[in-house]
């Protein structure tokens, strides 16, 4: 088989268990992390291993084991972020405060790019789709790599479950809109993820999740 365009890998982060995401474009070995929330040694040590050069951050959005560390990182490595949407802005600015309510730490940072619906955004010789997927935070994004069949959604869409959306400006409606709206149509050979847990695809969860499908929504 020929050598795939993109790789990923799953590094689980923070007290949490959020799965970071290193993504890489095989030809260039230029990549980015996908919500790198915290122990950044041990994702240090995974763009090692895989002689990965990083070249910017991704957000799907502000939580802050999704990016409690991301600025910090971002100014280690000397690399922009991009992401999420603006909507985010204060879970991003109440980092510090939501660390220490959850015994990890958290550093405010401002985004070098706030990501809307349709953007692009560059990785190597890679370029994914930018979807604006609200509910369980307001500014919540996906991004997805079509060539490769593969999305990465944050917590709007788990095998088995969803996103919560009892947090501030949470929204259930907007969510179930967002998966049936923006994620079904990408494909149900399209695998995700998601920000807990395992991978998964999104023809199985239409199956077989007990809270979006097909057979449930269409009560």
């Amino acid at each position: 088989m020929s050598n795939p365009p993109m790789r990923v890998a799953i590094v689980p982060v923070t007290p949490l268990q959020q799965n970071c995401s290193l993504i890489w474009c095989t030809r260039t070995m230029r990549g980015a992390f996908v919500d790198p929330g915290g122990d950044l040694d041990r994702l240090r040590a995974a763009a090692a291993q895989h002689q990965v050069t990083i070249e910017k951050i991704l957000i799907t959005h502000g939580h802050i084991d999704h990016c409690g560390l991301a600025g910090e990182f971002a100014a280690e490595l000397d690399v922009g972020i991009e992401g999420p949407h603006e909507a985010d802005r204060f879970w991003i600015d109440r980092l510090e405060e939501d660390g220490r309510k959850y015994g990890v730490r958290g550093v405010p940072f401002e985004s070098g790019r706030w990501l809307v619906d349709g953007d692009q955004v560059v990785v190597g010789d890679l370029t994914l789709d930018v979807y604006h997927c609200p509910g369980h935070t307001p500014g919540h994004v996906v991004f997805h790599h079509a060539p490769s069949k593969l999305a990465i959604v944050g917590d709007v869409l788990f095998q088995g479950s969803i996103g919560r959306t009892d947090f501030p400006k949470g929204n259930h409606q907007d969510l179930i809109d967002a998966i049936t709206g923006k994620l079904w149509p990408l494909g149900g050979d399209t695998v995700f993820v998601p920000g807990h847990g395992q991978p998964s695809n999104f023809a199985h969860e239409r199956r077989t999740n007990p809270f979006v499908a097909d057979s449930v929504l269409a009560r």
